[in-house]
């Protein structure tokens, strides 16, 4: 059931309609619940934001253009607090290097960077 719920395709089709999407500079739970995070390609990440309307919680700026450039949409730099609800999902773009305490990438640095995308989604 849970991998019927999370398809791509039918967030696309029947989800999208009532539910919150956000794109995040990070994989973090935003409240408690129970969630499912999947890893997803840049085509899935840009069929999901080309076919809604989403929220950018990206709180550098470079992250912001980097992922606009990726993912051929406009993401602005937006460095507030979300909570997710139940059926809220998240593209999330994680960055597998560990950086220095307090550091700030510039965008020819994070371009450097090996990253992943997923989709987070809050099931209950």
């Amino acid at each position: 059931m849970l991998k019927k719920i999370f398809d791509i395709e039918t967030l696309l089709k029947f989800a999208i309609i009532n539910t919150m999407i956000y794109v995040l500079n990070g994989p973090i739970l935003t409240d408690f619940g129970l969630y499912r995070y999947k890893k997803i390609t840049i085509l899935q990440a840009k069929k999901i934001l080309k076919n809604s309307t989403f929220v950018s919680a990206i709180g550098h700026e470079a992250t912001a253009m980097f992922l606009s450039n990726l993912l051929e949409v406009e993401i602005k730099y937006n460095r507030v607090a979300i909570v997710m609800q139940e059926g809220d999902i998240a593209l999330v773009f994680h960055l597998l290097t560990r950086l220095s305490e307090g550091q700030v990438l510039k965008l020819n640095e994070l371009c450097g960077k090996d990253y992943t995308l997923g989709l987070l989604k809050k099931l209950e």
